[in-house]
This record gives C-alpha cells, structure tokens and sequence, in this order.
C-alpha cells in the first residue's frame, strides 16, 4: 500500500480532481476515499447556497451576517479590526459547512468607475495587501480557507472575460501586484484566484508567468491556485500555466482534453499530478462544518465595524448631534438602506437596521421624515419634494440620506459617471433652501462627486456600503455615541475628467491600456498638485490631534536596509478618539519618474483627551525602491529621501530626510561598436580608451575630440560610436572600433 493518495488514482481521476464537481464543490473519488468540499462566496458574508444555486447573486442563500464590505473596510485603516471580522467570517462558514470563503479581492482600484470597487479595498496597494492579510489570517485562524483575488490586473467590469489589461511590468510590480505578494507571503491563503482578464493578451488563468513564475518561485506560494467561476478558455493551456483547479464543474467535458492531453505528450503529467496534489492537499486540511454563530453578537460587530468605517468629511461643527436637539431625516435611504454591492456577494442578511428607526430610537423620540425622491427612479416627484420642504422647514438641522441606487454599481458592469442621482441633487436644493443646516449622510460603493453640492451641506459623512448594521453606526456617528475615525482609502477627485486613467477606461476594441502607469489615485493626483474634493487618506474627528517629535534612525543598507520612523501623537481635544498616522516615502528616482509620495506604512492609533504616545513604524528596502524596467530588479537610486508622518497625502504634519547610498548594479550589457556614446563613457574605462583614441592633430592644440566634452555629450550621447565615428572631428578610426571595444570590455571584466 502507498501512502500518496494520487498514486491510488487513474489518470481520468486525476484530471477530475483538477475541475469541479458542481457550481460550489469539488470533485469527490469516492473509490479512493476522497470527498468533496465546499467553496462559497464571500467575501464580506456567507453566501452558502445549495448545489443548484448560482454564482451571481440572483439565487437565494442561507442568511449570514452581512459585514461592512471592502470599500468600507479599506476606509477603517485598521487591520486587527478587519481581523476580527475575519474571525467571524471563519465561525460561520464553519457553521454552515464552508471549507473556503472565497475573498477577499485586493484589486486596485485604477478608476472610481470600476462597478466592483465596493468589493476593493484601496486604490494603494499597501493599504490592500495590510488589510487583505488581516482579513485572510481572521478566516484562516478558524480553519477555513481563503481564497484571495482577483489575480491580477482585474480592474474592471466591462468586456472582463475577455478585455486584455495592457500594462508594464513596473506598474505591475508597484502597483497592481503587491497586495496580493502581501497577502500571499504574509497570510499563507489556502487559495488564489485567478482573474477573468487577459494580461498583456494572455489570459490570466492560463499566464504562466502569473501563475508559475512570480507567484510560485518568486513568492512561494504553496496553495492552490483556482479559476474565477467560468474563466478557463483552455484547460490544457491553463495547467501548463499553473492554474490547479477550474471551476465550476464543465461537465466533465475538459477533464476529457486534460487525458488526451497527457496521453498524446502534450501535456506533462507530472504538472497534472502536482496540481492534483494541490487539490489534495486543501481537501486534507479542510474540516467540516460544525457548530453555530452568535448571530446577535456578529451583528453588534458588525455595527461596532461600520462606525470606524464611516469617513467625516466636512463638519462645520453642526455635528455631533445633542438628544434634545431639533433633527429632521429626509431620504428614502433612510429607510431603505443601501448596505452592500450587487453580485456573487450579495449576502441574505441576518437583520437588517436603517438610519430613521436607530436615530429615534438613540434619540428616544419620534423624528420627522419624508423619502424625497424614490429610489432606482431619477425623475423628480413634486409632491415628494413638498412634504420634503415641509418637514425640514421646522427643525434646526435636517438629515439628508443621499447615495447611489443598486442598479448604477454592481458586478458585470461599470459605471459611467460619479454623479447623484438627479432627484436626489434637486432634493438637496429644495431642503437647503429652507435654511435648516444640512448633514448630508452618503451610501455608495464607489467614490461620488460632491464639488458641486457640498456647500450646500454644514457635514457631510461618507458612510459607504456599511453592511446589515450600518444603520446603527450611522446613528451611534450623528449622536456622538461613536467618535469618526475612518479614512479616506480612495481620493474623491473634482470631477472624472480629472482621473489619471480618464482617457483610457474602459478601453476599446477588447483591450484596456493602463497609460498612466504607476500614477494611479492619490500617486497621479499628488505628482501634479492638482486640487480635489478630498484627499487620500483624508477624514475627521470629534477631536484633534498634533504630531511632533519626529525621530528617523537608519542602519543597514541595500536589500539589508532597516529605517526606525518615531513620532508622537497628542490627542488635543477634549473627546477620546482615534488617529490614523500615515508614513510616507518620497524616494529619488534617476532613470525614471515617481511619484511625489507614497504610503508606505500607517497605524490607527486610539487616545484619551489630553493622552500622547509615541508610534514607531519600521522602513525596509523595498519601501524606498522600484522597479527597475530595464534592469528587471528592486532599485534604490542614490540620494536624499523624505519621510513625512501626517493625517493625509496632503496633510503632512512633519518631516525628515534620509541618505541613500543606492543599490549596487549589475554591470550592463557589454559594449559593443553600436552602443551609444554614453554607455561607453559609462564603462570602466571607456573615457579613458576614447580619450587615447579621440586626439586631434596637434596642430589644433586640442586634448581629445569636442565630442567628448560636456556640452557636446549633452548632444551625442546617445549617438552609437560606430555613426559618430564618421563624424567630422571625432578623429576615431572605424576600422578600430571593434578593438577598442574588447580592451573596453575587458577593463570593465566582462
């Protein structure tokens, strides 16, 4: 008898193993002893849905709790916090027999018109890759799965099964791939979901330098690697590629391709057998369902989660509200809430609460209200609008719920502006008008214009898509119960013409190309100074807080290169509350461009009044390099860079400078007579050869040639030694070229 299960195994059972059984379970060998598990959506809830559910949100599923989704989670900052609720996602999964939740994503998000934002975290990706890990170890840590993703370059709805993303290495390894190495090397996932996009014009579930050369030899990852639900093209091409398991079931029809495959050479077995193995693997640590959840408790976490969630964007002071204060609520959404995005995630939830019935019942008195405008209907309601005007003209400070109806976000398509709904912008005028001071509360799961409206408003309060309890937190932010502390995980720009990725989303004729390259969000937005509604990072408080004492202490350098940031924070105001310190790095950059700033470290730090600590972060290489796109590796370039500590990207409270030394090169390619003027002074020796070589008669009194001196190499430069050897007055022999460049060659060692 063997001890490897996969020995036990026909070819045709190996090959099964690698595609579903059903829309949510793998195959099953019975003969061998190998059951099935179940994979369920998530990744905000549980969407446990019997085998003949559906992957899309349509069908009904098993109620669970309905936590805050990415978009909001992104804006809490706070990874113990996502943590938990990754915990919770672990307890209930087990309870309903789910061996793998599939999230979380770590997409980036390249526009606010991505339909699916609200399933991301951040358009940064080391907001993503921390909070995506938090999220990952809290499932983990009840033994279940995760699976993150959607691997790589998935920043888009429109044409997604097909649409290839067009984007060079740097963006990706600076911008669009660290999240998921994040993830990936710190959190250990179960799974990693390939996405349903082509990158570069392979697509990404059958990319083997995705799937084979990055993730697995420079990443190490261990796990399983599985398709987004119907994205496989070709089977054989994506087991070659890396891809283990394809799902849902095809009917066994490409399990069929996978034997022909393998039994005409075309395939490799042994990449068959380790992705069965793979396969196998998950099966032996997945456990089966057991227990129940407290769902009364998941609730009140839930609601404890949407309060640091919510992001307070302006306030005049009108806010918090008093018990006794004179409040009015307009806004269907008050009612009706708007608490999660459209698709495979939809979550049947436990309970749902909405802002009007947690304000009266925080208040402990009836509040007026009036819906304003109906939802998932643009047109205007006169009548609504009256009994609107009517109510808000009595009390001092009226509430306005405004957001974006279901139907303009969601899965499988992409939004074409960021503006409100128009019934709800002329609800806003006719409730301003009235002279109540308005605070504007905002359900959306992508970013909304608000330049145009918000003088309007005395506060306004991004409140998201906050899961099943965002009523609550709502209220609990109103009244002063819970003091803000979200952040910005986005910019909300002045307009969509001002977004980097403008001009090419959603792109055309099957291809998207990312022209803007690294400078993505706050990246693009920073490097020009350009002004914008709110900045990245951005939020506030019932309180404030100063920052001082900054201390930087370095040791080590290259790849060994460790940087002690230290900063305290005071709380200065008279409420307790929390404050999101951010570290950002401003690195030289010789050979390319970069961006002004970036995050590159931050902590959700919570004070008493009066209260001070100091917060240290610790900097490493790759905090201050990038991607070479030539020489293919991790570069510091030599100089001075900038390490602020502030409350935004543009809100930078203090400052210091550190030297770097730069990271030692590999020697370049070796000279030869077409390389360019500079790449030969460049060389160990080469000014020296061409200084020998390049002498004018002596009649002229000249050293050596004027192309070798400073202005003239600003010129020819880039001219290739064998062209300027033709030259009038460059005195270098063609006939000697080759010559010379061996003695540079060999001076140089190579």
């Amino acid at each position: 008898m063997t001890d490897n299960p996969l020995d036990r195994l026909t070819l045709a059972e190996r090959a099964a193993l690698t595609s579903g059984e059903s829309l949510w379970r793998t195959q099953a060998i019975e003969r061998a002893g190998i059951p099935s598990i179940t994979l369920s959506d998530g990744p905000h809830g549980v969407r446990r849905q019997p085998d003949d559910g559906d992957h899309l949100g349509v069908g009904h599923s098993t109620p669970a709790t309905c936590f805050p989704p990415a978009v909001a989670l992104g804006s809490s900052w706070d990874p113990e916090l996502v943590r938990r609720v990754g915990e919770a996602l672990g307890r209930e999964s087990r309870a309903m027999d789910v061996q793998v939740l599939l999230g979380p994503g770590v997409n980036i998000k390249r526009s606010p018109l991505c339909g699916r934002n609200f399933e991301y975290f951040s358009e940064d990706p080391r907001l993503s890759g921390v909070l995506g890990a938090a999220l990952v170890l809290g499932i983990q840590s009840q033994g279940v799965g995760a699976a993150v993703k959607h691997f790589a370059a998935n920043n888009q709805e429109t044409d997604r099964m097909r649409v290839s993303a067009e984007v060079d290495e740097r963006t990706l390894r600076e911008i669009y791939l660290p999240a998921f190495q994040h993830v990936v090397t710190v959190a250990k996932p179960w799974m990693v979901m390939s996405a349903y996009n082509r990158v570069n014009g392979v697509y990404a579930s059958e990319h083997p330098w995705l799937l084979t050369e990055v993730l697995r030899e420079e990443w190490g990852f261990r796990g399983v690697v599985v398709s987004d639900w119907g994205a496989v093209d070709d089977r054989v091409a994506a087991l070659w590629a890396g891809l283990d398991l394809e799902m849902p079931t095809s009917g066994r029809a490409s399990d069929a391709s996978v034997v022909k495959a393998v039994e005409a050479g075309a395939l490799d077995q042994e990449l068959l057998d380790a992705s069965a193995a793979r396969v196998l693997a998950l099966v032996a640590r997945a456990q089966p369902g057991e227990g129940t959840f407290d769902a009364g408790a998941h609730h009140r976490l839930a609601r404890e989660v949407a309060g640091q969630c919510a992001v307070l964007l302006k306030n005049d002071g009108v806010l918090p509200l008093g018990f006794q204060d004179s409040v009015a609520v307009v806004g269907e959404l008050a009612r009706t809430p708007r608490y999660q995005g459209a698709g495979s995630s939809h979550i049947v939830p436990t309970r749902l609460d909405d802002v009007l019935t947690e304000m009266r019942a925080l208040a402990g008195r009836e509040l007026e209200y009036a819906p304003g405008y109906r939802l998932g209907d643009a047109g205007r309601s006169p009548e609504l609008e009256e009994e609107a005007r009517a109510v808000a003209a009595r009390p001092a400070t009226t509430v306005v719920c405004l957001g974006l109806p279901p139907e303009d976000e969601g899965e499988g398509y992409d939004r074409t502006h960021l503006e409100l709904p128009d019934n709800q912008r002329a609800l806003l005028d006719v409730v301003a008008a009235t002279g109540t001071r308005v605070v504007v509360v905002l359900s959306n799961g992508g970013v909304v214009r608000v330049a145009d409206w918000e003088g309007a408003a005395s506060a306004v309060l991004e409140g998201w898509l906050l899961g099943q309890a965002g009523g609550g937190a709502i209220a609990d932010i109103l009244y002063g119960e819970v003091n803000p502390s979200g952040r910005l995980a986005e910019t909300i720009p002045l307009r969509l013409e001002d977004t980097a990725s403008y001009l090419d989303f959603p792109g055309e004729l099957g291809t998207v190309r990312y022209t803007e390259g690294v400078f993505v969000g706050y990246r693009y937005h920073d490097a020009l100074d350009a002004p914008v509604s709110y900045p990245f990072g951005h939020g506030l408080s019932y309180t404030e807080f100063g920052y001082s004492d900054l201390d930087v202490h370095t040791r080590g350098s290259g790849e060994e290169l460790v940087v002690r940031v230290s900063v305290r924070i005071t709380n200065l105001g008279d409420r307790a509350g929390q404050e999101v310190a951010q570290v950002y790095v401003a690195a030289p950059g010789h050979d390319v461009r970069r961006p002004a700033r970036e995050l590159r470290a931050f902590r959700k730090v919570p004070l008493e009044p009066g209260a001070s600590t100091t917060v240290r972060f610790y900097l490493a290489f790759r905090d201050f390099a990038y991607f070479h796109p030539v020489r293919r590796r991790w570069t510091i370039d030599p100089g001075t860079a900038t390490i602020h500590v502030g409350a935004s990207s543009r809100d930078l409270r203090v400052a210091a400078t550190v030297a770097m030394e730069g990271t030692k090169q590999p020697l370049p390619a070796a000279i030869t007579p077409d390389s360019p003027l500079a790449d030969w002074l460049a060389a160990p020796g080469g000014l020296d050869v061409l200084q020998r070589e390049m002498r004018p008669p002596a009649e002229t009194g000249q050293s050596h040639s004027r192309f070798l001196t400073e202005p003239a190499l600003r010129m020819a430069g880039s001219v290739p030694v064998r062209r300027l050897a033709r030259f009038p007055g460059a005195y270098l022999d063609p006939e000697r070229l080759d010559k010379l460049a061996d003695e540079v060659n060999e001076r140089a060692g190579w």
